[in-house]
């Protein structure tokens, strides 16, 4: 899997210094920057103030709202030590990240008001990146970061951005400062870090499609996984994850989650949605847990607390399940979180428009 982390930060950092350097004797103030009503000077200092927010955040694990401090220029700092603003409040976000625990979240507020240790790495290198760029394109620089820098952004804070021929040009596109052949312009953008639910005993984690990517061709995804995990159910998900994702209409919490305990951190199964809901509302559920943690309702614990999220939505009316006629258990799941049997009649237009298998029985939860 490629990774988004610390040493992500500083590359980003270092390419963005690389690049604005040859102009420091220029006049940033009476500059604006490409597509911004900032000067290049306020710009290069939102980089700076955007990292060290980051960093304050997830290293004071803030919940409710950003930490509240602003950081200042002293009178007379010149470009060069703009710069050097730069590269040390990059330091510090790269340091927060490399020592917050996996399992740490901390306030952001798009979309869901929480990122990890990932999310808060990936926004840094959003906005060095992209402001990078509206300085140097103002300025008259080249510019262009790593396609790796750009894909990490794309699989980490867009996953309902469909994947361009290129990485860079489609981030470009997706934040409104480029265009793309066959795609209407971005006028109104937002990134979403992944979402979370909080059960008792477990938090079901948001899989992006980098993780995706990783859990079908046979990692991890970037979990610690209970022995004997993931279970193949999970593996198979992932892959219905990354076709959405690449052909363009994977809406991330409609996905898979990894089905994380809180006692140990660990992965004990994944659970998600076959795809978005219909346009009359019905979505469609499944999960697995690996062996070693069936057995101990945590499958009932997580499908009760996605059900609730689902059917709270305006868009989602109706949940399926469809449970293997030998697979008592896992009957026994649905039942207890509140889905009833399907009429015959039911089950009959699921075998003929949805092709639902002979084998298969079809529980149904509505709103």
């Amino acid at each position: 899997m490629r990774a988004i982390g610390g040493d992500q930060v500083e590359e980003a950092v270092a390419g963005c210094v690389a690049a604005l350097r040859p102009a420091v004797e220029r006049d940033w103030q009476g500059v604006q920057a490409a597509g911004l009503e900032w000067s290049c000077h306020q710009t290069a200092f939102h980089i700076a103030e955007d990292l060290v927010a980051y960093a304050a955040n997830l290293a004071g694990r803030a919940q409710d709202d950003y930490v509240p401090f602003e950081i200042t220029l002293d009178d007379g700092t010149d470009n060069t030590g703009l710069l050097h603003v730069i590269e040390a409040s990059g330091a510090l976000l790269a340091a927060a990240v490399r020592t917050a625990p996996r399992e740490v979240r901390a306030f952001h507020p798009y979309p869901f008001r929480s990122a990890d240790r990932e999310g808060f790495a990936a926004m840094g290198v959003a906005e060095v990146l992209l402001h990078t760029h509206d300085i140097a394109q103002a300025l008259g620089l080249a510019y262009e970061p790593s396609e790796e820098l750009a894909e990490s952004v794309l699989t980490w804070l867009f996953p309902h951005v469909q994947p361009g021929p290129a990485a860079w040009p489609t981030l470009l596109w997706a934040t409104g400062r480029g265009e793309l052949p066959g795609r209407a312009p971005v006028t109104e953008w937002r990134w979403r870090n992944n979402l979370v639910i909080p059960t008792e005993r477990l938090t079901l984690v948001g899989v992006r499609p980098a993780a995706a990517r990783d859990l079908r061709l046979g990692g991890d995804g970037g979990f610690e996984w209970l022995d004997g995990g993931p279970f193949q159910g999970t593996r198979e998900a992932a892959g219905m994850v990354v076709k959405a994702y690449e052909s363009g209409v994977h809406r991330p919490e409609f996905g898979l989650f990894a089905l994380v305990r809180r006692e140990d951190g660990r992965a004990v199964g994944g659970m998600g949605f076959h795809g978005a809901p219909d346009e009359d509302g019905r979505a469609e559920v499944g999960y697995d847990l690996v062996e070693a943690a069936r057995g101990q309702g945590y499958a009932t614990e997580a499908l009760r607390a996605l059900s609730e999220w689902a059917l709270a939505r305006d868009d989602v009316r109706l949940l399926m399940a469809t449970v293997d006629r030998e697979n008592l258990p896992s009957q026994a799941v649905v039942t207890r979180c509140g889905y009833d049997r399907a009429t015959v009649e039911e089950e009959r237009t699921a075998r003929e428009q949805d092709d639902m298998d002979s084998v298969l029985q079809l529980y149904l939860r509505r709103a």
